[in-house]
């Protein structure tokens, strides 16, 4: 008899009270939150340094808007980035190395992508830095708040777009340049690395080959599990300290809990720092995630100012310090004592401005809710934030009412492939670099195998978010010397092949 009532207990326990907590914790962490990629860090370069360092033109090319339609539609500017100080020019091939713009502004891309200036003298290459429609200073239809405006002036932002103004502006460029043979290597990181893999592909004619750093082309419908991405961002923590790792996973029932007492959101704006008073959980709740997971991307082995100033190890010293708080710290209290260190490393800022609308017109939001659809979810026994089901349902109407759009959750791998990617890549792609670091949450959505003698994965087990594109330091380990050696040893193979076949067809 006892052994039937426990067994009942537990029942009760895992089919009622168990996903009770779960849906309650889902509050705080919707499935429909737009993936965590970088623009929204990007801004215009002010500091003269900066300059210094790498120096360049910055020209504007007129674009049509629409490349896929013969209507009279307005052109737009696009901005570009240029510099020729080391191109030993056309006579002697000099190379072209292009970076896939991102989704941000496009100064703000090239001065956080070092590897390509540290490289460019010893090949002699020009470099170049276009800019991504609908980001930055290349606005469609003259000013932001225009090509902002409603999902008509929107829809011409899309990754086949972006992708044929890299291909028109570079052959106008080349033509202009008598530079027809000159050949032309793509770089990107991120969503960037995405477009530089994606381009090879489409434009095969027009690139010799492509570094695409960590580039998840793989997240995409059921290529990988949704919950991937945060089961790496809680690996990361959880190998620093699982101790550190549990505050986390259970401070989400801590927030909740405080949220709902009579002045629970005047405490929590209080123990957090906060310029304003909260009107919701949530905010809060989105600022943490926000937290956690771009620390995960840039859980880089040095000091950097990447998105925000931040130590070596950000992740270790985020742990030191929820771990180490004084005794009889609430657990809320570790966990500003642990966020401190990302979002105010230096000290300087005595409150902390949460973002408004999480969910307004951001144009990043946009592509999420069109094409640039991938699956999240958080698992309950791994991740350490609250569990969650990917809900399209929920995706979907969130983005008919913010956008006035149906997402197209299959277009990606309609348009891209993704599906049977080694079969793919290996019948018809060559000269794709797949770089990916193991910290790097985005990695589980990436190539992490070779797939041929061209088509290479180049994995780091401590590497994080295309750390490999940083530009070079005395800091910098071993292992990252030793890959972005391999990557250079790949470009020139890439190029010596590429000159060599051009001279045999010149000669015949």
């Amino acid at each position: 008899m006892a052994s039937s009532t426990v067994s009942f207990i537990i029942i009760i326990i895992t089919t009622v009270l168990l996903p009770a907590l779960s849906s309650q914790l889902s509050d705080l962490f919707p499935s429909n939150n737009p993936p965590p990629f970088l623009g929204k860090h990007s801004h215009p370069i002010k500091q003269p340094n900066h300059h210094q360092q790498y120096r360049y033109e910055t020209r504007y090319f007129s674009q049509p808007l629409d490349h896929f339609s013969f209507l009279d539609l307005p052109r737009f500017r696009q901005r570009y980035l240029i510099n020729t100080e080391h191109w030993v020019g056309p006579s002697r091939s000099g190379p072209i190395f292009l970076y896939c713009g991102n989704e941000g502004d496009i100064e703000w891309f090239a001065v956080n992508t070092g590897f390509v200036w540290d490289i460019a003298p010893r090949f002699g290459a020009m470099i170049l830095f276009p800019e991504h429609r609908y980001y930055g200073d290349s606005m469609p239809f003259g000013s932001k708040e225009e090509a902002y405006r409603n999902a008509t002036t929107l829809s011409y932002l899309t990754a086949e777009q972006a992708l044929a103004d890299f291909a028109v502006l570079i052959t106008d460029l080349k033509k202009n340049l008598s530079a027809e043979g000159c050949p032309v290597v793509l770089f990107g990181g991120s969503y960037g690395g995405m477009l530089a893999a994606w381009m090879r592909l489409k434009y095969p004619h027009i690139a010799v080959g492509a570094l695409a750093s960590s580039a998840p082309i793989l997240q995409f419908e059921d290529i990988v599990p949704p919950e991937t991405f945060y089961n790496i961002v809680s690996n990361s923590f959880k190998r620093e300290s699982s101790s550190c790792f549990d505050t986390i996973k259970n401070s989400w029932n801590a927030l909740r809990s405080e949220g709902q007492k009579e002045d629970g959101l005047k405490q929590l704006s209080k123990t957090f720092h906060l310029c304003r008073e909260l009107t919701s959980v949530q905010g809060l709740s989105d600022w943490l995630d926000s937290a956690y997971s771009y620390l995960a991307m840039v859980n880089y082995p040095y000091p950097s100012n990447f998105l925000m100033p931040l130590p070596g190890h950000p992740i270790r010293e985020v742990c030191k310090k929820i771990d180490g708080s004084p005794a009889g710290s609430s657990i809320l209290e570790r966990i500003f004592n642990g966020v401190s260190v990302y979002y105010n490393y230096t000290g300087e800022f005595d409150c902390f401005q949460l973002d408004d609308d999480p969910h307004g017109m951001d144009v990043w939001n946009w592509q999420a809710c069109t094409e640039m659809v991938m699956p999240m979810s958080s698992d309950q026994n791994t991740s350490m934030f609250p569990a969650y089901d990917w809900d399209y349902s929920a995706f979907r109407e969130e983005c008919q009412r913010d956008f006035q759009v149906t997402p197209r959750p299959r277009w990606i791998t309609t348009e891209f492939g993704g599906h049977d990617i080694e079969h793919v890549l290996k019948s018809f792609g060559s000269n794709i670099i797949f770089s990916n670091g193991l910290l790097d949450p985005w990695s589980g959505g990436s190539v992490l195998k070779n797939i041929s003698e061209t088509i290479i994965a180049l994995i780091t087990k401590e590497g994080a978010h295309h750390i490999d594109l940083r530009a070079s330091s005395t800091e910098d380990p071993d292992w990252l010397v030793e890959q972005r050696a391999t990557e250079i040893k790949l470009i020139q193979g890439w190029i010596y092949n590429y000159t060599k076949k051009m001279k045999a067809t010149f000669e015949i």
